[in-house]
């Protein structure tokens, strides 16, 4: 099989061109660029069909090659794993800009590490820790610190839980908060269904963590949550009523709100 004849089976089986490209450049050791000018170059059916296969099937591009780019980091990803998204980007460079250095902040539900693993790179004085429940998902954010060079202490456990006695200057989350009657939910089925939510109206991990929170801050310190699109009032209410003030609102790329955070004085 030809690189134009490999592209070929990829319309036939209903795989974007552009994903095909790319797991075909992948797979050839190359970029999209070089296919432009060596479509007859041989490439080897049986490697390729199977990774065509997986993404007919709808199975995210990020799994199938085993990586995903966030906020400059190459990181691994698996289906222990949600995979980090650009919206969740909003929430971090919200925390870079409040985080001061030499102080400590920990990133509940890290899944591949991506949040805390991001505030370690940008800011590399900062004391960083991470918690998820999944020791699959740990795993993978310790082998993804490893591999970075990171210096990102792991906890295994709910949320705050692991953490008795510790306080932070910032606690930042990006937990489940999906509703269980959603429909976003049917497209995201290869993804784990507990980062992706809590069940009812995806509001109660956001609440654990706002009513669990001032225990672990320190005085004047932040807590900043990743929410839906349509949950910025509710998230600001549990806030308020937890007695957080200085609260805010940031918006993602596509200008839905996405990240609200309170500080506790």
């Amino acid at each position: 099989m030809t690189v134009a004849e490999a592209l070929t089976l990829a319309r036939s089986l209903g795989v974007d061109a552009l994903d095909a490209k790319l797991l075909l450049a992948r797979l050839l050791g190359q970029d999209r660029g070089w296919l432009i000018t060596h479509d007859d170059a041989p490439v080897d059916e049986s490697a390729l069909r199977p990774l065509l296969e997986r993404r007919a099937a709808g199975e995210p591009f990020a799994y199938i090659v085993g990586e995903q780019e966030f906020h400059g980091l190459l990181l691994k990803v698996t289906p222990a794993t949600l995979i980090p998204r650009a919206d969740t980007e909003t929430l971090v460079d919200w925390a870079l800009e409040l985080l001061v250095p030499g102080t400590r902040v920990v990133d509940l539900g890290t899944g591949s590490g991506a949040i805390a693993l991001a505030l370690k790179h940008r800011k590399p004085t900062v004391e960083v820790h991470a918690v998820d429940l999944s020791e699959a998902a740990l795993a993978v954010a310790q082998a993804n610190a490893a591999r970075l060079g990171l210096c990102v202490t792991f906890h295994a456990g709910s949320w705050l839980a692991p953490l008795a006695r510790q306080r932070f200057s910032m606690i930042v989350s990006n937990p489940p908060y999906i509703a269980a009657e959603d429909p976003h939910l049917d497209s995201l089925g290869h993804e784990p269904i507990s980062a992706l939510t809590p069940g009812g109206n995806g509001l109660s991990d956001l609440q654990t963590i706002v009513q669990a929170a001032p225990d672990h801050l320190e005085p004047g310190g932040w807590l900043l949550l990743e929410h839906g699109h349509d949950q910025a009032d509710a998230v600001a209410t549990l806030l308020r009523q937890r007695g957080f003030s200085t609260l805010s609102l940031r918006r993602d790329l596509g200008g839905n709100p996405r990240a609200s955070g309170g500080r506790w004085l």
